[in-house]
C-alpha cells in the first residue's frame, strides 16, 4: 500500500488505504520543531538522559509543493514533508533545528504495542518509552526500596521503560505499524490518547508505514522488513541446556542431571575463559580465549567438548564485545587498532564495568569486525567445538568516545547491538555453522532480527516482583515477537541476587514450568551462585528440572512446526492472545499468559504463593486442560495451579493433539 495525501479545509490527512496515518490541522499540527540541549550521563551501562529544547516552532500553515508539503511558520517554510510508497520523510529546513516531534493520528480506544522488547507493559497506552539500549536496571520500580537503593549506588535501579532491546516501532489495533528508520535517541509517547507521538533527536526523520487487515499479516510484514532468523537446530529444542559455572567440576555436576533423568541437549559454562570475583558477585574474566586462565579452570577443554558431542550434548560458552585491560588479548587488540579512542587523544577509551576496566571493541571498523569474528569467535571458540554462546552486552557504548568511521557516538549507540550481532553471525557463517551453532543476545535494536538467532530476556531478579521478576520474561517475549523476533527464552531460575534477595525453591520450580514452554530451555546459576539455590542443590529441585526438561523435549516436534511457521510466515513461537483472536479487545492487554503457537495456551504462575490463577480461554472452540483432560468452553476461569501443574491447555482438534495429550504421562514419569 502507498501513502496518499487528502487535502481538507483546515489541514490534510496522510492515509494508507482507508486508514489515517497522520493528520495535520490548525488545532493539532502534526510536527513540532526545536533545538536541543542534551545532557547524557552513563554509569556502567545505566544512562541518565535529559534535554532542554528551545526555540520551539509549531508550524500550522501548509502548502503543497513539488514532491510533498511545506509547513510554514509566519509565512516562512520551516519544514518539508515528503512521502513515497509507504515511506514518510520529515525534514527541518533550518539545519540548527535538531529536534522533531511527529504526531501520528490515533483513534479513540486504539491499543498500541511494540517498542522492541518491553519488560513491564505489553500495551503501551498511557506511557512514554525512550528508545535507548541500556541496562534495564535492578528492580525497575521507583516505589521499591531495592530500586531506590540501586539508583543511589549508581543509577542502577531502572524504570518500567528501561530495556536492553528498544526499537522505535509501534503497532496499533487499527492494524497499522509505524517504524522510525533511525538510530538516534527517540521517544515513543502514548500519553495523549489523541496522538501517537514520536520524538526524534534529529532534524530529519524517515518513517515506514505498514498496514494489514489483521495482526498476523502485520507481524509478517515486520518480520520481512527486519529479517527472519534461521530455524533453531534440533539439538537446541530437543532438551535443556544446563548452565553451570564451577570450572571442571561442572562436568561431574552435569552427570547428576543426566542420572536424574533430565533431557540434556547442552552444557553452558559461561566461565570457560576464567572468573573474577567482585562485590557484585562472581563475574567472568573478559579475555576471550582458551589460554592459561581457561586451562586452569577447564583443563583439556577441547577434548571434553568432543566427549560431550559424542554423547549428543553440545558445549556453549560466553563472549562480549569488551576486553579487560589486564587480559592477554588487550595488547593485541590495542596494537591492531581495534578499540574505540578518547575524543581528545589517541588513548584507548576505557569503561568501568564494576571494579575492572575494559576497552570497547570498535565495530565501525571493518578490520576490527573481521578480527573479532575470526580471531576470537572463530579460532578460540568455534574451532575447539563450541556450539553456541551468550553474546552478552552491546548496550554500553558511551557517547563521549571516538569511533573509527567518524560517526557520532550518540547516533551509533543504538546501532551497536546490531553491529555486535553481525559480528557473531559472521563468525558462525565463516565456519558453515549457520542454523547449527546458536548464539543468544539480550541487547538489540532495529535490524538485529536479521542476524541474532535467539533472544534471551536479560538479567531478571530472582523473585516474583512485578517489574523485574519472573513475569517480565513473558512480556519481553511477546513484545519482541511482534517486531520480528521469533525465538526468546530466559535464565531459568533468574539471575540478579543482591542485598539479601535470593532464590526460593518455589521460584525455581515455577521458572521450570515457564521455561519448558519456550523454544529453548536454559538454566543459569546467577551472579551469586554460592548464595543461592541451584537446581542440583537438592534431589527435589533436580527432579523438578528433570521433569520439565523432559516436557520441553517432548514438545520438540511441535516446536519444529513453530520454527517452520517462523521461517515461512514470520510468526513468533510465543504469541499474545490477540494475534489469533484480534476481534476481542479484552485480549489486547493480556500479558501474563500466551499462545505457544496457535494450539497451546500457557498461563504460567508468576505470583508468589499462588495455587490457582485466572485464565482466559479465547475464541469459540473447546480448550482441553493438559493435566486433567477436562474440556472447557471459551471464557474466563479460576484454574487450580499447584506447583507442578501450571495451567496449560490445547486445542483437541489440533493435528498435534496426540503429542499434547502425552504431556501428562511425561510429567508423571
Amino acid at each position: 500500500m502507498q501513502l496518499r495525501l487528502i487535502a481538507k479545509d483546515k489541514g490534510f490527512d496522510l492515509c494508507i488505504g482507508d486508514k489515517v496515518v497522520l493528520r495535520h490541522t490548525d488545532s493539532c499540527p502534526a510536527v513540532v520543531m526545536a533545538r536541543g540541549n542534551a545532557d547524557v550521563q552513563m554509569v556502567r551501562g545505566n544512562f541518565s538522559i535529559s534535554d532542554k529544547p528551545f526555540d520551539v516552532i509549531t508550524p500550522q500553515a501548509w502548502q503543497i509543493t513539488d514532491g510533498g508539503v511545506e509547513l510554514l511558520d509566519q509565512g516562512v517554510p520551516v519544514a518539508f514533508v515528503a512521502f513515497s510508497g509507504n515511506t514518510l520523510e520529515i525534514r527541518a529546513l533550518d539545519l540548527q533545528y535538531d529536534r522533531l516531534r511527529v504526531r501520528f493520528h490515533a483513534e479513540p480506544d486504539e491499543c498500541v504495542w511494540g517498542g522492541g522488547e518491553q519488560m513491564s507493559y505489553l500495551a503501551l497506552n498511557g506511557r512514554s518509552f525512550p528508545v535507548w539500549t541500556s541496562e534495564p536496571g535492578v528492580g525497575r520500580d521507583k516505589s521499591t526500596a531495592l530500586t531506590q537503593r540501586m539508583d543511589a549506588e549508581g543509577m542502577a535501579g531502572g524504570d518500567y521503560w528501561n530495556t536492553n532491546y528498544p526499537q522505535p516501532t509501534f503497532l496499533t489495533s487499527r492494524w497499522l505499524a509505524v517504524h522510525l528508520d533511525a538510530t538516534c535517541y527517540s521517544v515513543l509517547d502514548f500519553t495523549d490518547p489523541a496522538t501517537h507521538a514520536v520524538d526524534v533527536w534529529s532534524g530529519a526523520a524517515r518513517f515506514e508505514v505498514f498496514s494489514s487487515d489483521g495482526p498476523l499479516g502485520l507481524v509478517a510484514q515486520l518480520s520481512t522488513r527486519f529479517g527472519r532468523q534461521p530455524e533453531l537446530p534440533d539439538w537446541a529444542i530437543g532438551g535443556a541446556i544446563v548452565g553451570l559455572k564451577s570450572g571442571v567440576s561442572s562436568f561431574d555436576r552435569l552427570e547428576r542431571f543426566i542420572a536424574a533423568g533430565a533431557a540434556v541437549s547442552g552444557l553452558w559454562c559461561e566461565d570457560w575463559a576464567g572468573i573474577r570475583e567482585t562485590t557484585f558477585g562472581r563475574r567472568l574474566f573478559w579475555d576471550w580465549h582458551s589460554g592459561a586462565r581457561s586451562a586452569d579452570r577447564y583443563p583439556d577443554l577441547a577434548a571434553r567438548i568432543a566427549g560431550l558431542n559424542a554423547r549428543g550434548i553440545r558445549f556453549l560458552a560466553y563472549a562480549n564485545p569488551y576486553i579487560a585491560v589486564d587480559g592477554d588479548l588487550y595488547e593485541e587488540a590495542r596494537a591492531g587498532g581495534h578499540f574505540c579512542l578518547n575524543l581528545d587523544d589517541d588513548a584507548v577509551h576505557l569503561v568501568d564495568f564494576g571494579e575492572f576496566d575494559c576497552g570497547v571493541v570498535d565495530f565501525t571498523r571493518e578490520e576490527t569486525r573481521a578480527w573479532f569474528a575470526e580471531r576470537i569467535l572463530g579460532r578460540e571458540m568455534l574451532d575447539i567445538g563450541i556450539s553456541g554462546w551468550m553474546a552478552d552486552f552491546g548496550e554500553y557504548l558511551p557517547t563521549n568516545l571516538r569511533l573509527a568511521d567518524g560517526s557520532d557516538a550518540m547516533e551509533a549507540h543504538n546501532r551497536w547491538p546490531v553491529l555486535w550481532a553481525e559480528v557473531n553471525a559472521r563468525a558462525v557463517a565463516s565456519r558453515g555453522k549457520t542454523g547449527d551453532a546458536v548464539f543468544f543476545m539480550r541487547a538489540g535494536f532495529s535490524g538485529v532480527q536479521g542476524h541474532c538467532p535467539l533472544l534471551w530476556a536479560g538479567d531478571q531478579s530472582v523473585d516474583f516482583t512485578r517489574h523485574d521478576g519472573i513475569g517480565t520474561v513473558i512480556t519481553g517475549a511477546l513484545s519482541a515477537g511482534l517486531v520480528g523476533n521469533a525465538y526468546s527464552h530466559s535464565d531459568c531460575g533468574g539471575y540478579t541476587s543482591l542485598h539479601g534477595n535470593v532464590r526460593t525453591a518455589e521460584l525455581m520450580e515455577r521458572w521450570c514450568e515457564l521455561a519448558a514452554f519456550a523454544p529453548v530451555m536454559r538454566s543459569h546459576e546467577g551472579n551469586r551462585p554460592d548464595d543461592n539455590l541451584q537446581y542440583d542443590s537438592s534431589d527435589a529441585l533436580l527432579a523438578c528440572f528433570a521433569r520439565w526438561s523432559c516436557v520441553h523435549a517432548h514438545l520438540a516436534p511441535y516446536v519444529r512446526h513453530l520454527c517452520h511457521e517462523a521461517s515461512e510466515q514470520g510468526l513468533p513461537a510465543q504469541r499474545p492472545l490477540f494475534l489469533h483472536y484480534p476481534n476481542d479487545p479484552a485480549l489486547f492487554t493480556v500479558q501474563d499468559q500466551f499462545l505457544y503457537g496457535a494450539d497451546l495456551l500457557v498461563a504460567p504462575v508468576i505470583e508468589e504463593g499462588a495455587r490457582q490463577r485466572t485464565v482466559i480461554l479465547p475464541g469459540e472452540g473447546v480448550w482441553r486442560h493438559c493435566w486433567s483432560g477436562e474440556d472447557f468452553a471459551p471464557g474466563t476461569y479460576d484454574i487450580a495451579a499447584p506447583i507442578g501443574q501450571p495451567p496449560v491447555f490445547y486445542r483437541p482438534d489440533s493435528s498435534f493433539a496426540p503429542l499434547f495429550a502425552g504431556l501428562r504421562g511425561v510429567l508423571d514419569e
